[in-house]
């Protein structure tokens, strides 16, 4: 039995808004964990092996997991991953904790491995009919996409065209002002732009690509059953004839429009059971810190991570979405708090209010873990939150480690450690 209680106050709302709520049940439940570790003697990151879930397990909602579940995967490709070399008797000033402000002193830092392991839904949930629409224009062997999918830094521009370079085998691919007018794409949240917009430009290219392959077959003769992309090329995939994109599509416009939507969810009733979710993503965090017992200062050193990302479509835009996340996960760990005193924000600028900058991001390890899901349109699932959700829990635990006290709050305070 899990029982939940939710507190209204007047204070402003202080969560993560990436992996909103997942976030403090993570640092929860993960923290446990490790209690669970100590009080049974079992090694950290074999108590979160015996207890991983699987694809077909029930879960606390009574939904069963149909996503792809490499939570094992996760956690031993997160631990294969090598650990940073231990501190030289005489680190550089800006590998100690505090910096080049040489606060520091090497006989009182020590170092502390922690662990984190998470899962996130993708998708709207709980019965909302989630939908995004996209429009494909072939005309002359050009491409133009109309989408309105909000760009906010998760790479959809670059995603977008590929998708749509892939399937129909056209390098020249443009697209049109992103706006409404072809439709909605939904909120850049809940890790979902990828499966649902992508799944949206997948369908619209598709249909002109369908188009495209009956226009030649006729022309040509040949079914259109039997014919491929091949690079740029279309091919009969079963005999000789092939002719390029740019030839087939002269004097040639085709255009279509494709709205997408998952599968159907449900609400949860007044028992808390339902299939609320459409898909989960898992990941794995380790954390390295180095911590000044006297001063309370922490440097993190390295962070880990094996992640599932279904099926990788753009590597690098997957490798700025995981450091990014590992960022925001950092600055809730060790820096980012907004403080509260008699109904005031104390902190309300960014004098005051610390975040992390380049000099605070440690070194990272990247696992990904390529395990297609067959709901999604192209195998791909959502990246742009997993990463910042069970980073914060392991670099808490890792101070824990370090210091060997308990600490139930994030972000770890210097006083926190020292006193």
């Amino acid at each position: 039995v899990v029982d939940g209680y939710a507190t209204r106050t007047n204070n402003p709302p202080c969560g993560a808004m990436r992996g909103f709520g997942v976030v403090q049940a993570c640092f929860a439940h993960e923290g446990q964990m490790d209690k669970l570790a100590v009080a049974t003697g079992i090694d950290e990151v074999e108590i979160r092996l015996r207890n991983i879930i699987h694809t077909g397990d029930t879960m606390i909602t009574g939904q069963v997991l149909e996503s792809v579940a490499p939570v094992e995967r996760c956690i031993r490709e997160t631990a294969a991953l090598p650990l940073p070399a231990e501190m030289s008797s005489h680190p550089h000033e800006l590998d100690l904790p505090g910096g080049s402000g040489r606060t520091a002193d090497r006989r009182h830092i020590v170092r502390g491995i922690g662990w984190g392991v998470s899962m996130k839904n993708l998708m709207y949930s709980e019965g909302f009919d989630d939908y995004s629409t996209a429009r494909c224009t072939l005309t002359n062997g050009k491409v133009e996409l109309k989408f309105a999918t909000s760009e906010v830094g998760q790479g959809f521009v670059t995603l977008a065209p590929q998708i749509a370079r892939s399937i129909l085998g056209v390098d020249d691919v443009t697209y049109d002002t992103i706006d409404t007018q072809i439709g909605s794409a939904g909120s850049t949240s809940a890790s979902r732009q990828t499966w649902m917009s992508g799944g949206a430009v997948d369908g619209a290219c598709r249909l002109v690509r369908e188009r495209l392959f009956e226009h030649v077959g006729a022309r040509h003769g040949v079914d259109p059953l039997r014919l491929g992309i091949d690079d740029t090329d279309i091919i009969d995939t079963i005999g000789d004839f092939h002719i390029s994109v740019q030839e087939a599509c002269a004097d040639l416009s085709i255009s279509e429009t494709f709205e997408y939507h998952h599968r159907p969810t449900e609400d949860l009733d007044e028992n808390g059971q339902g299939n609320c979710h459409v898909a989960f993503a898992f990941v794995a965090h380790r954390a390295v810190v180095d911590v000044d017992i006297e001063l309370g200062l922490v440097k993190v050193v390295q962070i880990a991570t094996a992640q599932d990302v279904g099926r990788v479509l753009n590597p690098m835009s997957v490798v700025g979405q995981i450091e990014g996340g590992i960022a925001q996960g950092l600055g809730l760990a060790v820096m980012e708090e907004i403080i509260v005193k008699d109904g005031k924000v104390r902190n309300p600028s960014f004098t005051d209010y610390l975040l992390p900058t380049a000099l605070d991001a440690p070194q990272v390890l990247i696992s990904m873990i390529e395990e297609p899901d067959p709901q999604a349109p192209m195998g791909a699932k959502g990246v742009g939150e997993a990463p910042c959700i069970s980073v914060t829990p392991a670099i808490v635990a890792a101070i824990r480690n370090a210091i060997g006290k308990p600490i139930d709050r994030c972000p770890v305070r210097p006083q926190d450690i020292c006193f």
